[in-house]
């Protein structure tokens, strides 16, 4: 079963792989507004939106000489 819940949204353990960072980390960038916010899916359980997880990677792309 996928971690995706709705169309483009996705839980935690799914954000958590595709970003590569600590859940503390998300959190923490998240207070400050440096990560994407998550929304409210029911009164216990919060998701992001796919594209707001890919625009935030893409923002994170590291484009230097010798790439």
């Amino acid at each position: 079963m996928s971690n995706s819940v709705n169309l483009g949204v996705v839980r935690l353990p799914e954000v958590l792989a595709q970003v590569a960072i600590g859940k503390s980390t998300i959190y923490s960038l998240i207070s400050r507004n440096e990560f994407p916010k998550p929304v409210q899916l029911s009164r216990r359980a919060v998701g992001w939106r796919q594209r707001d997880i890919d625009a935030w990677l893409e923002s994170r792309t590291v484009t230097g000489k010798g790439r």
